[in-house]
């Protein structure tokens, strides 16, 4: 947990099923994802990269900053440009989600 100026992010492993699937296609599929909940975010599951169809994601050019966890890169698919995100370098407060990858539009499963 880390807590900076009002601003709080947990990082937990999480008991759910989650998976992405976009038009049809599976594209990750994880019971062992990490949860993060931040202040003013929706939660957000971050996925080990064995879990993720990454031969279906192409890197983008995308970049972007975040004071509290760090810079984070971006894949797309042909008809969606940056779908998914990971942190290859994130702060220590969030170390937890280094290389993990992150969907939008991610659904849990009941079991």
């Amino acid at each position: 947990m880390t807590a900076t100026r009002g601003h709080l992010i947990t990082v937990e492993p999480a008991a759910e099923h989650v998976r992405v699937i976009r038009d049809g296609v599976l594209l990750a599929e994880s019971r062992r994802p990490l949860v993060l909940r931040e202040t003013g975010c929706p939660v957000r599951y971050y996925l080990p990269p064995e879990d993720v169809r990454t031969e279906l994601l192409t890197a983008s050019g995308t970049r972007t900053h975040c004071p509290f966890k760090g810079d984070a890169s971006y894949w797309s698919l042909p008809d969606a440009a940056d779908l998914v995100w990971a942190y290859p370098e994130p702060k220590k407060e969030v170390a937890a989600i280094k290389d993990h990858f992150c969907f939008y539009d991610t659904e849990t499963v009941a079991d």
